[in-house]
């Protein structure tokens, strides 16, 4: 499936059609450059699942933790500054991933070799107008 957003205004919609596109998975990988969106989506996702506390990058600590307001959890990962492979596993990335809760997670392609068999791949493009171009597979 393929999105275009040209305003925040539509982010609320947009969302609503990710949600809807990859509600059959827990894995949800972003991917995208510097900027184009990904903590923004993966806010906007997480507000309409009903998290209701703060929702920010986890940059510096790799995952955050949300709370929905039926008490599901959803995790956040931001895997740009690892290193390595092995700073994820040892993080313990894998029980994250096996826990059966939403992981969204920024940046993906610092950890190819430690993907999941099943996720939602979610490609964000900055056009060259601002436009954001979303590309949608499941991959299983």
């Amino acid at each position: 499936m393929e999105l275009k957003i040209t305003s925040l205004l539509e982010l609320p919609h947009i969302v609503a059609k990710i949600i809807e596109f990859g509600k059959s998975q827990n894995i949800w990988l972003f991917e995208g450059q510097m900027a184009a969106g990904k903590t923004t989506f993966i806010k906007e996702i997480c507000k309409q699942l009903g998290v209701q506390n703060n929702i920010g990058s986890p940059t510096y600590s790799l995952v955050n933790e949300y709370a929905t307001i039926d008490n599901t959890i959803i995790y956040h990962f931001d895997f740009y500054r690892l290193k390595s492979e092995t700073e994820a596993l040892d993080y313990g990335v894998e029980e994250y991933f096996d826990s059966g809760n939403l992981c969204l997670c920024e940046w993906p392609s610092m950890i190819p070799n430690l993907w999941p068999n099943e996720y939602l791949m979610v490609n964000l493009e900055v056009l060259i107008n601002g436009t954001r171009k979303i590309k949608l597979a499941i991959i299983n």
